[in-house]
This record gives structure tokens, C-alpha cells and sequence, in this order.
């Protein structure tokens, strides 16, 4: 008799692929998946499979190169956000169309978050395309979502690994995939096609715009590392390092029965032309987290976290407060 699971899908941008590789695994071991809740790239993946629509965007997203990806980036600088998100959201509106949540076969979650309210904001009914948007919106990258006078950004922004939604649904276990996990990344074996001579022009320009940001942060006095690290890049070390100590914190008052760790290093948040690796990853992680459960050696909390659980560092005569005393 098989085991009904309720699925937590965390956020983490591009790394969110492996939430593919994660449900393939679970249902070829057999695994019924009763319930999902995601936020961010989690709640995407989540909707679209819930919907019985994840081939497809398996399909599509595993074609996509550097090129392409580039091209699905509708840049705005008139809105409060980079990027409107409309080509993506095209090609996945026309894969779940009007589709509502409480419709679907399988209970579904999506977590974003109310800028103004400073909470969580649960989606359980309604239509699916726009509870995605809304759980994707993150802050100054993605237009915010306007919902009943609401302002709706990204789900990460309060809750990276949303499980307290799926305790309702009295699956047999939980099973929560963390995308900000503090392991070393897995060496993976997919071969990378060539460049085109289109993708090596792109790829010269971006190298310029990065050189730009650098010089741009030398003209004050900066630590070396972060002259070297560009814009974008500090902007996703941020946000790694802020969804890593909210996911412990939620984990702490929800535990799952199985965590399944992504690492945090596998790939930055906005390389969305590594599909085919990120997929064949959360295929192989779950098939090594759900053997160490099913053997009875762990839920998988040994990975991580315990070494980053030291008290702060304070610097004194700066003007900082231990906020421990």
C-alpha cells in the first residue's frame, strides 16, 4: 500500500527545477502525492503539478538555453519591478488556462505575501495563474501583484518552506525540499551544448554589464569580495542568506517527517537555462534522502544547520548590541 505525502516546495529561483526531479522520484517509489504547498518557484512547479500540467512545462523549460531565457525577461523600468513576468506568464497561461484551485484533484497552497500587512497570504481557491504570480513576485526583480487592494510580492519573503498549510491535509508523512540547504553542491554529469555565435555575443554583453556593476561599487570603500561580486549576485547571497534562517525558523515550528536538501551552491537563483541538471538533481537527492528514511537512518535534519547556529559575531565600539543579552 503506497503512502500519501504532503509535499512542501520551497523557494530558490532557478534551483526550484529539482522540485521536478523531487515529485518524479517520490511517485516512481510509489509515494502518493495528497498535498502540495509551495512558495515562490515551489508554489510554480506545485501549481502546474497539481494541475497535471508538469510534463508540459518539463518539456518546455528543459528546451530553453541561455538565449532564450534572456529573450522571456520583459524588462520595465516603469514598474515597481525589473521585470513584468508577461512572456512567462503566457506560455504557462496557456498550459493551465482558467484553472481554480479548489477544482484540482490534489489540495494545493500557494504562499505569498502581503507587503503592506507584513503577513502571509494563503491561496487555497481561486485561479491557479494568479496565486503563481503572486507567490513569484520577488521584491524589485518581478512586478508586485495587486489583489483586493492588496500588494502582493514573493512568498519566500516571510515563509521560504511553507509547511504549516499541509498539516490540515493528515497525509502519512510530510516531505519538505529546502532549495537553501547548507550542503555542498553534487557534481553533476550533464554536457552543456555549444554556444551559438548569438549566445557567445549575449554572453559578452552580460560579461560587460557585470564589469560595469563592479566598477560601479569600486568608487567607495568596499571589502574586496564584494567589488568582485556585482550587483545581482549580492542581491541573491541576500536573499539565500535570509530565506536559510526562515526556513530553520519555520522548521521549527512544523517539523516535516523527511527534509530532502537542495544546496544552496548548485546554481545562482537566475540560471534558468540549467533545467535538465537541477531536474536530474532533485531526482537523485530524494532517491538518496528517501533510501536514509525508508532504511530508518534520519529524516534528514543531520545535513544542515547545525554549524550555522552560533551566536552573532559583534563588533564592539561600532555601535552594535548583542541581541542575545
Amino acid at each position: 500500500m503506497s503512502k500519501t505525502v504532503s509535499l512542501v516546495l520551497g523557494s530558490g529561483g532557478a534551483r526550484g527545477y529539482a522540485h521536478i526531479g523531487v515529485i518524479e522520484e517520490l511517485q516512481a517509489r510509489g509515494y502518493e502525492i495528497h498535498a502540495v504547498a509551495g512558495s515562490s518557484m515551489g508554489a510554480l512547479i506545485g501549481g502546474l503539478f497539481a494541475a497535471g500540467e508538469l510534463s508540459n512545462y518539463k518539456g518546455w523549460v528543459k528546451e530553453l538555453n541561455y538565449l532564450d531565457v534572456i529573450r522571456l525577461l520583459d524588462l520595465s523600468f516603469k514598474h515597481p519591478g525589473v521585470i513584468k513576468g508577461s512572456r512567462v506568464f503566457d506560455v504557462i497561461s496557456e498550459m493551465i488556462g482558467s484553472t481554480r484551485i479548489e477544482q484540482m484533484p490534489i489540495l494545493f497552497t500557494a504562499v505569498a505575501t502581503d507587503l503592506h500587512a507584513r503577513k502571509e497570504i494563503w491561496f487555497q481557491d481561486g485561479e491557479l495563474l494568479q496565486a503563481i504570480r503572486a507567490s513569484i513576485a520577488i521584491p524589485t526583480l518581478f512586478t508586485p501583484v495587486m489583489y483586493n487592494g492588496r500588494t502582493l510580492v514573493d512568498g519566500g519573503v516571510l515563509n521560504p518552506l511553507p509547511i504549516a498549510p499541509t498539516v490540515s491535509a493528515h497525509s502519512d508523512i510530510i516531505v519538505a525540499v529546502d532549495l537553501n540547504a547548507d550542503v555542498g553542491p553534487l557534481a553533476m554529469q550533464c554536457e552543456a551544448p555549444p554556444l551559438t555565435k548569438q549566445q557567445k555575443i549575449l554572453d559578452r554583453w552580460l560579461n560587460k554589464l557585470r564589469w560595469r556593476s563592479k566598477k560601479y561599487s569600486e568608487g567607495g570603500d568596499h571589502d574586496e569580495d564584494v567589488v568582485k561580486s556585482g550587483m545581482l549576485d549580492m542581491f541573491n547571497q541576500s536573499l539565500e542568506i535570509m530565506q536559510e534562517s526562515l526556513a530553520r525558523y519555520k522548521m521549527a515550528g512544523y517539523a516535516p517527517d523527511l527534509l530532502i536538501p537542495v544546496s544552496r551552491s548548485q546554481c545562482r537563483f537566475y540560471e534558468f537555462n540549467r533545467a535538465d541538471e537541477m531536474i536530474q538533481l532533485g531526482r537523485i537527492v530524494t532517491e538518496k534522502a528517501l533510501d536514509r528514511y525508508e532504511a530508518g537512518l534520519g529524516s534528514g535534519f543531520e545535513y544542515s544547520y547545525a554549524g550555522n547556529c552560533e551566536p552573532p559575531i559583534i563588533f564592539p565600539g561600532q555601535g552594535m548590541t548583542d541581541p542575545e543579552s
